[in-house]
């Protein structure tokens, strides 16, 4: 789990270290006011004349990538409903977060109904939905403004707000990253990286039968969901990032599982057959934004079953003295019939912490020694029928 500690690291390659300070993580986070439409305030820019999108910025958020259909084209939520949902966000976190009654704490095992069924989630889950109580996350407790507008999704095109239908024939992900529960309440999406989260098991074959065989995310190969991107979205914790700009190459260290995404200014892509991770990103300044073409990707990366034709490109713009605009679009023609995208703001963050993924971590070791104690019960000869 996450440890959250004071620390310097260096952000990657030519890039110079910057230090993270210490934040509570369980500390409501408001959200900074957007900039005015027409505002004297201008983009700082480097000594050299690029502008300056660095330091630490974060992304937590309940605004889902994809809109709940109820909401149909509706893009943003009334005022009222903002008040709402984050005004009960905050009640239900100030609960949570008290001192636990010593009577619940010395009848844990005994409760009529069973410890897991207690409301401990920032997410609002209970049961086995619950795999962290609040004290372990930070999904986000407010929803996603743009230009102070609260999104109902960080899609924006096609106007309902979701990825478009694939094509026929089209590869589908086993678990789509960017699936998003139907029911009732607001949330944001847990994707799935190549399969398997952290908490994911169940030996005995298939995908969990061997350590190859497990998703990435597991594996503390590289994080979960999409953090590093493209599409750069929050998760249920770790949603800090830092951004730092060399001359020939921008750096995108993130928290989860510290992924570092490196985008080489005014490159080419790669033709050797080769798919990093996180695909091949080459940037290019146009005026105050970064703007950044990501191909090359594999299919343990794929964005819902898109992998060899994707292409996505990133705006980042800062509009604020606390706002970085992000802008995403896919595109894969044998997908889909049409790119789709959409937007958000990254605010302010006060550094970037230690996520010590393997620290403590058995389940990797639990599932595999499931799996070979299957393996062993198929060996065994079946017992003669009466």
């Amino acid at each position: 789990m996450t440890n959250r500690i004071q620390l310097g690291v260096a952000a990657a390659l030519i890039l110079a270290i910057a230090p993270a300070v210490a934040l509570s993580q369980t500390a409501a986070k408001a959200p900074a006011k957007a900039a005015p439409a027409k505002s004297a305030w201008k983009a700082p820019r480097l000594s050299d004349g690029r502008p300056d999108i660095g330091g630490f910025w974060e992304n937590s958020t309940m605004t889902p990538l994809e809109r709940q259909t109820k909401f149909g084209d509706r893009r943003a939520y009334t005022e009222d409903e903002v008040r709402q949902v984050e005004g009960d966000t905050a009640v239900r976190n100030k609960r949570i977060n008290a001192p636990t009654d010593p009577k619940v704490q010395e009848n844990w095992a005994k409760l009529a109904k069973g410890p897991d069924t207690l409301d401990e989630c920032r997410g609002g889950s209970t049961g086995v939905a619950c795999g962290y109580n609040a004290g372990w996350t930070d999904p986000g407790d407010h929803f996603m403004r743009v230009g102070g507008e609260a999104r109902t999704s960080l899609i924006t095109y096609p106007a309902n707000g979701r990825v478009p239908a694939p094509k026929a024939g089209a590869p589908r992900a086993g678990r789509g990253p960017v699936a998003v529960e139907e029911g009732e309440g607001i949330s944001p999406p847990v994707p799935a990286r190549g399969g398997g989260g952290r908490g994911g098991g169940g030996g005995g074959g298939g995908q969990y039968a061997n350590p190859e065989d497990v998703g990435l995310a597991m594996r503390c190969i590289m994080s979960f969901g999409r953090s590093t991107g493209p599409i750069m979205l929050s998760q249920l914790y770790n949603n800090n990032y830092q951004f730092v700009q060399g001359k020939d190459t921008v750096a995108i260290w993130v928290e989860m599982v510290h992924d570092v995404r490196i985008v080489r200014i005014n490159g080419k892509h790669r033709t050797d057959g080769v798919r990093p991770y996180y695909g091949d990103s080459i940037g290019h300044y146009e005026g105050d934004t970064l703007v950044v073409e990501t191909t090359n990707f594999p299919a343990s990366t794929n964005l819902n079953g898109s992998s060899a034709n994707l292409t996505m490109i990133e705006k980042f713009r800062r509009v604020g003295p606390n706002r970085l605009l992000y802008q995403f679009e896919a595109r894969d023609p044998t997908m889909w019939d049409q790119p789709w995208g959409g937007e958000y703001e990254f605010q302010r963050s006060t550094g970037v912490y230690e996520y010590a993924c393997h620290e403590g971590n058995y389940a990797l070791e639990g599932v595999l020694a499931g799996a070979r104690a299957a393996d062993k019960a198929a060996s065994q000869p079946k017992a003669a029928a009466r």
